[in-house]
């Protein structure tokens, strides 16, 4: 249960959408309680994430072997730090837009990694046992997803303001 607000996290990038998102985790919510026999080592955060993302790409490819379109009506919150005077406000949608444009830009290999590294913040082998890669693995697609981020960050580098 303390995992559930990342859970829903990972899967709302997963999924793109909110409401997929909430079934993703229900679902994968309802076999981790089935298989919870087979949490080793007590550390569930990791376990959970490759619940959801093995129920992830499982979805995924029953729904491309009978063709069905994905629907992507939600989207992430958008909600103005409201501390913030309104063109602090602005440019920081401005940057956040450009960095979900730039990671949704990603190939779904780099993107997960990235994501699981720098937003949920779990530690390279927890990465590894989520994606059942070896940790060389993900510290390749790490370094490769980063640099791919950058260079997509760099090519839509904004102009400096004129005053």
């Amino acid at each position: 249960m303390p995992h559930l607000d990342a859970a829903f996290n990972y899967a709302r990038w997963l999924t793109r959408n909110d409401v997929d998102a909430e079934d993703l985790v229900q679902e994968s919510c309802v076999r981790a309680m089935r298989f919870l026999s087979s949490l080793r080592d007590g550390n569930a955060r990791p376990w959970l994430f490759a619940i959801i993302r093995n129920t992830w790409y499982s979805r995924r490819s029953v729904r491309r072997s009978t063709k069905e379109v994905m629907s992507s009506s939600g989207g992430p919150d958008e909600r103005p730090d409201e501390s913030l005077d309104p063109e602090a406000q602005l440019l920081q949608q401005d940057t956040v837009a450009r960095v979900r444009r730039a990671l949704d830009a990603l190939p779904a290999e780099f993107r997960e990694v990235i994501l699981l590294r720098e937003i949920e913040g779990l530690s390279y082998k927890a990465i590894a046992d989520v994606l059942g890669v070896p940790i060389g693995t993900v510290m390749s697609r790490i370094s490769r997803g980063r640099d791919r981020l950058l260079e997509c960050l760099d090519a839509r580098a904004p102009l400096e303001v004129i005053r």
